[in-house]
Formats: C-alpha cells, structure tokens, sequence
C-alpha cells in the first residue's frame, strides 16, 4: 500500500518551508525515482511532469482507485464522484455543467463583489499595528467569496475551515494507528458537509436563484452523491489555495524586498503573482495512477503503480526557467504548472488570480508598511504555505 506520508526528505519543519534544494538534487541525480519505503514513484523535472498531468489515458486521476490504495478505503477520501476524480468522458459531465460560470470573463464581472468583500476585511484591521495574514485576510476573504458564489453563509466560515483542514489533513505518523485516526476525522468531516449540502440541495430543487447550488441542486447531469460531492469540492478547493497564495504572496514581497515596487506599480502586480504561483506553487504535488506498463525519464513503470508528480520541483526546473531558483516578479514567459495541466487545468484558476490580485492592491493600498515579524514558521500538512503569517503594520490612511 503506498504511504500517505511525504518522502522522508521532506518530514522536517525545515525541509517542508524549502523543499528546493531536494527538488534540484533529484532533478539531477534521479528525475523519476522509486521510493521503495512510501511505494511510490516520484517525479521531478518539468517535461515529465507535464506528460503525467497531460496524458490522463496513461497517467489516470481516478481518485476511487488511486485512493483506495492509499486507506483501503474508497469512501475516505473528499473527491469521491467529482471531476477531479474521473477522466473522460465522465470527466466532462462533471465539470461541463458550471465551466462557464468560471471562465475569466464571468469571473471579471465578478471583480466589484470581490473588491467590496476585500474592503469589509481590511476595514477591521485598518486601526491596527499587528496583523496575521492568514487569519486576518488571507483565509476569511476567499472563503466568503466562495460561500456567496454557493449560495451559502459565509458566517459559517470557521466550520467552513474546519471541514476544509480535516479533509486535507494528512496523518502525523506513517503508522495504522495514525492512519485510522485520519480516516475516522475525514469521514466524520465528509458526512456533515454531506448531510449540509444534502440539505441545502433539497431547498434549492425548485429554485430561481443564480447561485452555485441552486445550479448544482436543478441540473440533470449529476447523480445526488455527485452533487454533494461538488459542492463539497467548491467550497473546499475554493479557498484553500487562494489562502495559500495570498499569504505566500506577501511571503515572497517582503523576503525579496519587493513588496513597495508592487504597491507603486514599478512591479506589475499581476506578473508578480504569476511568479508566486511558480516560486511557490500552494500545490507541490499531484497524484496519478497508470494505467499501462509506461516508461518515463527512462524508467519502465508498471501498470497501477502511483505516482507524484511534482508540480513545485517542476516550476523550479531550470531546464524551462532562467535563473529558476531566484524569484523574478517581473518573469515572462512564465509557464508554471501551479494549477496543473490538461482537462484538470484547475477550474477556479481565474478566480484565484483576481482574488489574489484583489487582495494584495487592498493590502499595500492600506499598509505603507507591511513587513513580517521575526518568528518560527509552521508549514501546512497539506498544501504549501504556512499556518500564521504575522506582519507589523502601519496605515498610510
């Protein structure tokens, strides 16, 4: 059984904030390497990767085998009948009903919302002198955005989060006794967001509303499961990453000494972003299954062997980027995989760039100083990024 645990490489606090030198030493060494404690294939550079995001008939996103492997288990899992776990066709059934609703153009029509939700934030932090990123902004503003497009309360954010840790969370030990604790929260965590949007679906049947459960509640495309399953996929995916990337966003600003040429436009804000998303990408890894005997970086993988493919190590291949280790807010061409490739391109891409966008002209706008406060950071178990982000700051209102 594969391990849900990450390489050993990557266990320490340390290696889990900067996971980079690891990345370039295998990318060198061993571009596609079998760990044979975790039982999985890993892989590193940046055309390979993209094959295994690509090719979903060789490398397949079918979560109820892929998972099942991991917890002997294919309930346990967050993803169970969405359009992240299947490949064509069922892949477009689940995702053709409200890919429109995610396009950029809708999206920007969206922006004047956005921007007042970003304001209702700063303006309760606009007096203070001491601000956590994460808890303060990065976490409550797309996490509202993402209820008001559900349709739902985003006064219910705190149980929104809680849902949202548990059902990423990863085990804390690679043993049984951990993995099961794991599974026991997921499943607990699974059912009450089940028995929610169960509910609210149920009130929605024969509503007129425009909003993304009432969509979801009156289509024929989904089975029932399918449509408490994506809603349960919107609302988790819908503001996790967009947390992680406006916190690494002010991260990487203000470690590189850039955060003012970003606020006075001398840095393009929006190229500046991109370069987050490839410096450090809130996803760094993948999973696939294959399909097929394949071979790959010029080793034979066997069918139904898992793989990871690493999306950070890919952004930093500098057989694609020059000077791929230094952060370059100004980069372009910038073709990072941050939000994957292929069907799976993520869905809500465009709604986390404007929100990132809107997020940071909110933040620099009102703090003419903005600057991280000298303390430990705490990875994330999950994605990449960090649990507090605190900053002192001074407004120039």
């Amino acid at each position: 059984m594969p391990s849900v645990q990450p390489p050993a490489a990557l266990r320490s606090r340390e290696r889990q904030l900067a996971p980079f030198e690891w990345y370039a030493k295998m990318r060198q060494e061993a571009p596609v390497h079998y760990d044979e404690q975790r039982k999985v294939w890993d892989v590193f550079g940046h055309e390979d990767v993209d094959r295994v995001l690509t090719d979903y008939e060789l490398f397949t996103s079918d979560m109820v085998s892929t998972e099942a492997a991991r917890f002997g288990d294919d309930e346990d899992h967050p993803f169970f009948r969405t359009m992240i776990s299947a490949d064509p066709p069922e892949h477009g059934r689940l995702r053709g009903f409200v890919a429109d609703r995610f396009s950029p153009g809708m999206i920007r029509e969206y922006r004047p919302r956005i921007e007042a939700v970003a304001a209702e934030f700063i303006d309760r932090v606009a007096d203070a002198n001491r601000i956590d990123i994460v808890d303060d902004f990065a976490y409550p503003l797309p996490v509202t955005v993402i209820a008001e497009l559900l349709g739902i309360p985003s006064e219910r954010r705190d149980q929104f989060k809680a849902w949202s840790d548990t059902l990423i969370a990863r085990p804390i030990e690679d043993t049984k006794a951990a993995v099961k604790e794991t599974q026991t929260h997921r499943k607990r965590a699974k059912q009450e967001m089940r028995e929610y949007f169960s509910t609210l679906l149920d009130g929605r049947a024969d509503s007129e509303d425009d909003d993304l459960v009432t969509l979801t509640a009156t289509t024929d495309e989904l089975t029932r499961e399918e449509k408490t399953g994506f809603c349960t996929l919107l609302l988790l995916a819908g503001n996790v990453t967009t947390t992680n990337l406006i916190t690494n966003a002010v991260w990487c600003f203000e470690e590189q000494g850039v955060t003012d040429a970003v606020r006075t436009g001398a840095v393009d804000r929006t190229q500046a972003i991109e370069e987050v998303l490839r410096y450090r990408s809130p996803v760094q890894a993948l999973r696939r299954t294959t399909t097929d005997a394949v071979e790959i970086g010029g080793q034979r993988i066997d069918a139904g062997e898992v793989i990871t493919a690493w999306i950070g190590s890919a952004n930093r291949d500098s057989e694609i980027f020059d000077a791929a280790a230094e952060f370059r807010p100004e980069r372009s061409p910038n073709p990072h995989i941050a939000f994957g490739k292929g069907i799976h391109y993520c869905l809500g891409a465009s709604l986390a760039r404007i929100e990132a966008d809107i997020a940071l002209k909110a933040l620099l706008d009102q703090f003419e100083v903005l600057s991280l406060e000298e303390s430990e950071k705490t990875p994330l178990k999950s994605l990449y990024g960090v649990k507090e982000l605190p900053c002192r700051v001074e407004s120039g209102h």
